[in-house]
């Protein structure tokens, strides 16, 4: 193993990852708080210091034997807390609360997706940081991406089914998070299957395009 390289690939992809998995949680909490709950803000969980979004398995472990086995980062932070008990209106604070996470990460991967096309475009590829800058945005438009259209998927705990869970009447609320129990059963036979790669696939045609789309745009300026 060539841990020279490596360490090089991690060094490009660590800003985008910490950066999606970061600013995903805070979004979370930041939206809680817009809506009554402050329990986020109260155990210091409204900061970009990645020290406090830490999670063992979810920012170490997991994204170290995955980046081993595929060469790509992919993780989470520790989940942010919320009270649902605590929202001015409980439909509305969940949808939100819960879709805050993805959305930042859509629009992290937009800004992301024009200041790559911006440097391919209006820096000297003779730069020496040319090269690396490229790739951490590149990686960061991508990572952004799959990690929010992962969180969409309606599986407990994720946010999409909360986002799901938002427009149930109790009863019905209680028998889908109880499909929570089969939900890792059913990430792995996706990543078995290559389920995944359909799921992730047009988010990430759709970066390409964007990416594309803006170097075309600046190139006309």
């Amino acid at each position: 193993m060539d841990f020279t390289l490596m360490f090089q690939k991690i060094a490009i992809a660590l800003p985008g990852f910490l950066l999606a998995v970061v600013c995903h949680e805070v979004a979370h909490g930041v939206m809680a708080l817009k809506h009554g709950d402050d329990t986020a803000r109260n155990e210091g969980r409204l900061t970009l210091n990645p020290a406090a979004h830490f999670d063992t398995m979810g920012s170490l472990v997991i994204p170290l034997v995955i980046f081993a086995s595929t060469g790509f980062l992919f993780g989470w932070a520790k989940p942010v807390p919320v009270n649902p008990v605590r929202f001015k209106n409980f439909r509305s604070g969940m949808f939100w609360v819960s879709f805050a996470g993805p959305l930042t990460n859509f629009i992290l991967a937009l800004i992301s997706a024009i200041l790559f096309a911006a440097i391919i475009v209006f820096v000297d590829p003779q730069f020496y940081l040319f090269e690396p800058f490229v790739q951490m945005l590149s990686f960061s438009a991508m990572i952004n991406m799959a990690l929010g259209v992962f969180n969409l998927i309606p599986l407990p705990p994720l946010d999409g089914s909360k986002m799901v869970q938002a427009f149930l009447d109790y009863n019905s609320a209680r028998k889908f998070e109880a499909l929570g129990q089969y939900s890792f059963f059913i990430i792995i036979g996706l990543m078995l299957t290559g389920g995944f790669h359909y799921i992730f696939a047009p988010g990430q045609i759709l970066i390409n395009k964007l990416q594309f789309f803006f170097m075309y745009l600046f190139s006309q300026g």
